[in-house]
């Protein structure tokens, strides 16, 4: 018993040591927006009568739609503008004519009241139709005017209910406006006719779709597009990888875009000087049905083929994009005239479609590098995030062991304490 009470006392001071260590991770800085205009964000909310079924975490949908709203009001940053639209909110008949045109701003774009967004975001009942596309008409001259990044989240659980307006064609008349809108969709309902839909829109603008079934999974994801809108905008460049290290185009610090066909590999070539670290990641997007079982690759590897590093990243159909990264710190040198060393940068997926899906042209292929001043110390390259806060993980640690000898013992003399009594 005595062993066992010093294991757990030694085990959870352990468990704390590492959870402070964790806590104090070497900061980074954000790179501030260069537009002029506050970033906006359109939060387009389905409040159709199907918004009652009760199958998330035990739920309504409408009730855990109001839980990831009230969270990310809470979460937004002070910098963005910030609007919430519905749809099928106020319109309870079956007239389809009336029904059609039932989208309502429910909270106008512009610097949020958390407390009136919230309290409007209460009032919610599922109500009427699901008028998508108009909705989209609407949610775009919301956020019409200005520079800064535009958004829409739209956010349904079931297919539009008024064409021939089709909400896709009405997302790439959007586009067409050139005004800088991305929609991002979010199902909550795993269907593929609500799929194929809410996919086709947030590709004809260059957004994301995702399908999602928990509450939690909402939050997160809302926070994530809102959070993104706040973002620099930056314009990434085209570039077009070869299919040999020898071949591959050099590339500095920046944000590139290829296509990759299926199943194919992409090389492309960095110059690290001694004393620098690379930082690459890589996503690819499924902008077409694939099949749910695939993977990204992303190894850096030295001009003669021998591996480096890699990162790599599975998915099972549940997101449209599959993302991975990796870090490689070259070690100083002696030598002031030592030449930056090349490193290949390879990219590999294993998508595959059915038959009959287009397997061309390519899918898209975004690559961010960042080639910056490596750790001052060897030590801190493999320092798990904790940078040079070993030595305070070291100290805990001892505390630990100490804290767990002196429980043990106390416990001992109480048991012989008890046993003398």
């Amino acid at each position: 018993m005595i062993t066992r009470t010093r294991l757990a006392a030694g085990a959870c001071a352990l468990l704390a040591a590492l959870a402070a260590g964790m806590a104090f991770p070497a900061g980074a800085v954000a790179g501030e927006p260069t537009g002029e205009d506050a970033p906006k964000v359109d939060l387009v909310l389905d409040v159709s009568g199907s918004m009652r079924t009760r199958d998330i975490d035990g739920g309504t949908r409408m009730a855990a739609a109001k839980q990831a709203f009230n969270e990310v009001l809470d979460a937004t940053p002070e910098e963005v503008q910030l609007g919430i639209r519905t749809l099928g909110a106020d319109y309870p008949g079956d007239d389809r004519k009336t029904g059609c045109k039932d989208t309502a701003q429910l909270y106008p774009v512009g610097p949020l009241d958390r407390t009136e967004a919230k309290t409007a975001v209460a009032t919610l009942s599922p109500t009427g139709w699901t008028p998508i596309g108009p909705a989209l008409l609407k949610a775009a001259d919301d956020l019409d005017g200005g520079n800064g990044s535009k958004r829409i989240v739209l956010i349904s659980d079931g297919e539009d209910t008024c064409a021939p307006l089709d909400p896709c064609e009405v997302a790439r008349e959007i586009a067409a406006k050139g005004i800088g809108v991305t929609i991002d969709t979010l199902g909550l309902v795993p269907n593929t006719k609500l799929r194929k839909q809410l996919s086709c829109i947030a590709e004809a603008t260059g957004g994301t779709y995702t399908s999602v079934q928990h509450t939690d999974e909402l939050t997160d994801k809302v926070n994530q597009l809102v959070d993104r809108a706040a973002d620099p905008v930056v314009t990434p460049v085209a570039t077009e990888g070869a299919d040999a290290c020898a071949k591959a185009p050099t590339l500095k610090s920046g944000l590139y875009t290829d296509r990759e066909e299926f199943g194919q590999q992409r090389w492309y070539r960095v110059d690290v000087e001694p004393g620098q670290e690379l930082r690459a990641s890589v996503s690819v997007g499924a902008d077409r049905a694939v099949n749910p079982s695939y993977g990204v690759l992303l190894r850096a590897v030295t001009v003669h083929g021998r591996e480096i590093v890699r990162g790599e990243a599975a998915g099972n159909g549940r997101t449209d994009v599959l993302s991975t990264g990796l870090r490689y710190p070259k070690a100083e040198s002696d030598d002031d005239d030592a030449a930056a060393e090349a490193v290949c940068l390879q990219v590999t997926n294993s998508f595959s479609v059915a038959s009959g899906v287009k397997t061309s042209p390519g899918l898209p292929l975004e690559l961010t590098v960042d080639v910056v001043d490596g750790p001052s110390d060897s030590d801190d390259v493999a320092a798990f995030g904790l940078g040079r806060g070993w030595w305070l993980l070291g100290v805990l640690i001892l505390v630990g062991f100490v804290a767990g000898l002196l429980w043990g013992w106390l416990s001992r003399w109480r048991l012989a304490v008890w046993r003398t009594n």
